[in-house]
């Protein structure tokens, strides 16, 4: 497995356009994709808003067709509707063409089962094997369709799950999908649901002009802003296609710990499963909130795919990862931001709520960093701080992915990204001085072994 050529990241294929991700390999791509389907299999596509949508989508419709696939274009939806329309409506494959997060020169290609959930590792791995062999299946040509007025699908699906009337039409809600595939889709939801809706940067452009597309506390200032110029409540922010969600009240950005503490209590409580699945980038925020109900949480790689994997496993209430995904069992396994957004919603009287079941909780320290690190040097990199990770004594090192240390009241971990050229370094501790000093400790380690490398 070591030394196979890989085209898939943590999530899906993902490129800057025109450079590692050109026409041809999307393209090829496709034709990799079709030729692990059976001939005249019947896949529906969805882009987010980026500038390159039509450029990636004609290269990725064209190597489909070419190989025998019946195609359905949805137009420019959010992922989590692509997701849960390619099983509604018995498809047998979905393709979302996003970069997710990533900046506007990015764009990628992600795939869905006919079930929902991410292609499965094994299923990268033929794909994979088929365009590094070149072996494409050439046949009949597909047919193509479009079908741009599915978001009511969506909508009716979400809305059964929400016996109306259960929001607090007091509330009123910035809706920020940061001019990203949930712009006009998202308010418009929220609108029907009977709340009251603000929008900002609710217009589709692929050069996201209102804000980054990585809802983050630096990238949501002006939104924070727009709040209390508002005088609302809270503000839900989305990512570039809408698999990940933030949130925001009068004091500023919520957090990314403690969003997914609280949603995942209210969902182990409703649901009465006893296991939430996550990774190992998660802090302890999520095992204190649901402590006392009795609930377990169990860490996996990092991924929203391999999260959505786990989370079937081990039968979970729920999957989270602490930037914002959020993948509830009761919708499917995939991750969607809009049910995770309405779910707290439809629970909070006051947005007051989220910040004062924190205040009685012990205070934890969290810090990211990362160190530059080029992709081919990154396996040398780990290797070595696999060798000097017992220099900080830890009480236990989980090796699951990258290297968790575990410490007494404090614990760090030393990933490679699989997004960017990076190692990732993550801390948390009872004590902010702890935390600092172990981010720093990680980073000067492996700026050290990069260097070394070089």
């Amino acid at each position: 497995m070591g030394n196979r050529q890989h085209l898939f990241g943590t999530s899906g294929v993902r490129g800057v356009v025109g450079q590692d991700l050109s026409v041809d390999l999307c393209c090829q791509v496709a034709l990799a994709v079709g030729t692990t389907l059976p001939q005249s299999s019947t896949v529906c596509i969805a882009t987010d808003t980026r500038t390159s949508k039509e450029v990636v989508k004609g290269a990725v419709i064209s190597g489909l067709l070419s190989c025998g696939i019946n195609i359905v274009d949805l137009g420019i939806l959010p992922t989590p509707a692509l997701a849960l329309l390619t099983r509604e409506l018995g498809f047998d494959t979905g393709v979302m063409i996003t970069a997710s997060h990533n900046p506007p020169e990015f764009n990628g290609i992600k795939l869905f089962t006919g079930n929902s959930l991410g292609y499965s590792q094994a299923r990268e791995a033929e794909i994979e094997k088929v365009y590094f062999a070149k072996k494409f299946r050439r046949g009949e040509v597909g047919t193509l369709e479009q079908a741009y007025d599915l978001k009511q699908k969506y909508f009716s699906f979400i809305k059964d799950k929400f016996p109306l009337p259960r929001f607090n039409r007091q509330l009123k809600v910035v809706v920020d999908p940061g001019n990203g595939a949930a712009s006009g889709f998202a308010s418009d939801i929220f609108a029907q649901m009977g709340l009251s809706v603000i929008p900002i940067n609710d217009e589709p452009d692929g050069l996201f002009p209102g804000r980054n597309p990585e809802p983050r506390e630096d990238t949501l200032q002006s939104t924070v802003e727009f709040l209390k110029q508002q005088k609302a409540d809270l503000a839900v922010c989305f990512d570039g296609d809408a698999d990940r969600v933030v949130f925001c009240d009068k004091e500023g950005f919520l957090g990314f710990n403690e969003p997914i503490a609280f949603i995942s209590r209210l969902v182990a409580k409703k649901t009465g499963k006893k296991r939430i699945a996550t990774t190992v980038e998660t802090g302890k925020l999520l095992d204190l909130a649901v402590n006392d109900l009795g609930v377990e949480v169990i860490r996996g790689k990092v991924g929203d795919v391999n999260v959505a994997y786990l989370a079937q496993e081990i039968d979970a209430a729920l999957g989270v990862e602490g930037v914002g995904v959020y993948i509830l069992p009761q919708v499917g396994y995939y991750p969607d931001s809009i049910f995770a957004s309405l779910t707290l919603l439809s629970q909070l009287s006051d947005i007051g709520e989220v910040r004062q079941y924190f205040q009685d909780m012990p205070k934890l320290f969290f810090e990211k960093s990362k160190v530059p690190c080029p992709n081919k040097l990154k396996s040398p990199v780990m290797a070595r701080v696999k060798e000097r990770a017992r220099l900080f004594t830890p009480n236990e090192i989980n090796i699951l992915d990258g290297l968790r240390l575990e410490f007494d009241d404090s614990w760090m971990l030393i990933r490679a990204s699989g997004t960017e050229p990076a190692v990732r370094i993550i801390a948390e501790s009872t004590s902010e001085r702890q935390t600092d000093e172990l981010i720093s400790k990680g980073a000067e380690l492996v700026q050290n072994l990069v260097e070394a490398q070089k």
